[in-house]
């Protein structure tokens, strides 16, 4: 396609949400029910999506931050508890840990998966007395499955925790040892995983987030910690029946008695946004695919073209394993391909700033050095655009004016 059509060419975003009859009728039946929130849509969604993912529990909250947090929560982080991730990530990965008193601990990203490093991370560990750190939150950058098998071991060598920060890759999967697939999230590795629900995801509520994890322990407690830290079930009730009665001769807790056992939050979901929820988890598969199907072109266009570097795999981690939330890039000229797009209506964009770049941060002690490859890969990193609904047509507009701007 000529990139002289840009006039007949809608604005192209890097990412979209789409909404169809089927998401808009099934949000109106909750609308219509008796509950707008607390009620049984929640559940359904939770459940819908462990099905999905392949764990065992599944806990619905307000966005993927609240995920995070209450994650971290979960895990046990206190003041001064040392949480080694990844500087190339939202910024949420890393204040999760801060909200928590904890100290967020950076470490280098592989220079071809844009992932953390397993190696950097091991010599961080082994350079440190035992115990110096809690755990680790390895990211799916892009949709790219991190090898989860491999943290596990590592993680247990050195007695950490490990949160998987999967937001990107619902639907991935790399392939463990034994040959089989590991999804991004089953909770066969990692102790907690969460997801987002933000419109540019694979699955879009609005704002919305999950957890997913095979402990019960964990599975409970976050139950408690998304509701202000209240229980109302009374297996775990620690006061008496008489005392929560004021009748002390009472031997069973009264129907309105409720306890608050810990300091939470109210980081609940709506039942009207998990029924949209629910019904978007019903095209999951068929968007992934397309997502593939969309990536698979930017591969062969971009194929034999030195100027353009692809974000690259492990040898377990094929093509129909990357759950394709974005299609990263590398270039020399970012800037002026930047520009070139947004001056054809393609708003590609940057993911991500290093967050030790960023004032915060840098306040706390990071510096411009630290993380090279991370910072290599900020200079030259762009997001082209990346979602279901994007036509062959248009991804033949966005081919076509990446290399009339890198062939010029």
């Amino acid at each position: 396609m000529s990139t002289q059509t840009l006039k007949s060419m809608k604005p192209i975003p890097y990412g979209k949400q789409s909404i169809t009859q089927q998401d808009i009728d099934s949000v109106i039946q909750s609308l219509s029910s008796e509950y707008l929130t607390q009620g049984p849509k929640i559940q359904e969604f939770e459940k819908a999506f462990a099905k999905y993912i392949g764990c065992t529990y599944a806990v619905a909250v307000s966005n993927g931050t609240a995920a995070l947090h209450l994650s971290a929560i979960a895990l046990g982080v206190s003041e001064g508890d040392k949480v080694i991730t990844s500087p190339i990530t939202f910024s949420a990965t890393a204040n999760c840990i801060k909200y928590c008193g904890g100290e967020v601990v950076f470490c280098d990203i592989d220079p071809s998966s844009y992932l953390l490093d397993i190696a950097k991370v091991r010599k961080l560990l082994e350079e440190n007395p035992v115990g110096t750190f809690k755990g680790i939150i390895p990211v799916d950058l892009g949709g790219l499955p991190t090898d989860l098998e491999k943290f596990r071991l590592l993680a247990d060598e050195f007695g950490l925790w490990l949160l998987e920060d999967a937001c990107h890759a619902p639907g991935g999967y790399f392939e463990n040892s034994k040959g089989n697939k590991s999804y991004c999230g089953d909770g066969k590795y990692a102790d907690l995983a969460i997801f987002s629900f933000h419109p540019v995801k694979h699955i879009a509520t609005g704002e919305g987030g999950m957890i997913t994890t095979n402990d019960v322990e964990l599975y409970e407690r976050l139950l408690m910690l998304r509701t202000h830290g209240i229980t109302r079930d009374h297996r775990l009730f620690k006061n008496a029946p008489g005392i929560a009665s004021s009748h002390p001769n009472i031997s069973d807790y009264p129907g309105w008695y409720m306890e608050m056992q810990e300091l939470g939050y109210n980081y609940r979901l709506t039942d009207f946004q998990s029924a949209l929820g629910i019904s978007q988890l019903k095209r999951a598969d068929a968007g992934i695919e397309q997502r593939r199907r969309i990536a698979a072109k930017y591969d062969a266009a971009f194929q034999d073209k030195s100027f353009i570097e692809k974000q690259s795999g492990f040898n377990n981690v094929k093509i129909d394993g990357h759950a394709y939330h974005l299609y990263i890039i590398k270039t020399e000229r970012r800037l002026q391909l930047y520009n070139f797009l947004r001056s054809k209506n393609i708003f590609a964009q940057v993911h991500y700033i290093p967050i030790h770049l960023m004032p915060y941060y840098k306040s706390l002690g990071f510096k411009e050095g630290d993380f090279p490859v991370a910072e290599e890969y900020y200079s030259k990193c762009l997001s082209l655009p990346m979602f279901p609904t994007l036509s062959e047509q248009e991804v033949d507009y966005v081919i076509a004016c990446v290399l009339e701007c890198l062939e010029a």
